[in-house]
């Protein structure tokens, strides 16, 4: 567990991520680290420009038979620390920014939940405060699924509490989010755009033999079959 504190203020943030090589190994669609990597990075310079103290907790440290309930335990953890609002992130959303920490830190004064939604029915962001967590309904939630923006922020209506919503990002989760993200027009820097570039370049490469490969021998397989002619 990383932390890191330069005072000791009522919110903090949860970075919960994998290494660069266990996403690359995960997630798999580049089959490399240097993504990743690049991405932790962008990660970890926007939380420590906001200021705030903040934990990383990643596949090391975080327990649990599986993600709902590594998740709910690395929250735990945090408010266990003394905190009474928590900002949890992951690695994977290259358009998060600074200002994303700052105003939902602002909300929790008087927010009980902020929510920063992704385009798949995820969420990159979510702002807490400690008095609204309950465990046992978190870990109903639908994890990793379309469906787990929507019912996390019904957790919260159907009781009327407040809650907070930011922009919709984009979160790498899969090639096509890749490719969302390289062409979108918003900021993403330009060594990430060069690693992106370099990756996809790769890929197509990698299609374009595998295409020529399966046309130099389809024929060959296709023609090659029946009973021989009789003479």
């Amino acid at each position: 567990m990383r932390f890191k504190t330069m005072h000791q203020p009522k919110t903090a943030i949860l970075v919960f991520a994998q290494s660069a090589q266990k996403e690359a190994q995960d997630k798999g669609f580049f089959k490399s680290a240097k993504l990743f990597e690049q991405l932790n990075a962008r990660t970890f310079q926007a939380v420590e420009r906001s200021g705030l103290p903040y934990f990383h907790i990643s596949e090391k440290q975080q327990k649990g038979d599986c993600f709902g309930e590594r998740y709910v335990n690395a929250i735990q953890t945090v408010f266990d620390s003394g905190f009474e609002n928590i900002i949890t992130i992951g690695n994977d959303t290259p358009h998060l920014q600074t200002r994303h920490l700052t105003e939902t830190a602002e909300k929790l004064a008087d927010t009980p939940l902020v929510v920063g939604p992704s385009f798949d029915g995820g969420y990159y962001l979510m702002g807490l405060q400690k008095a609204h967590f309950n465990p046992a309904s978190f870990l109903k939630l639908p994890w990793q699924t379309a469906r787990l923006s929507s019912k996390l922020i019904d957790l919260f209506t159907q009781k009327n509490i407040q809650v907070h919503k930011l922009e919709a990002l984009i979160d790498i989760d899969v090639l096509q989010d890749a490719s969302k993200i390289r062409n979108s027009f918003k900021s993403i820097g330009k060594t990430l755009r060069t690693i992106l570039n370099e990756l996809f370049s790769v890929t197509k490469k990698v299609l374009a033999e595998t295409v020529w490969l399966t046309a130099y021998l389809l024929p060959q397989t296709l023609y090659n079959k029946g009973s021989p002619k009789l003479m």
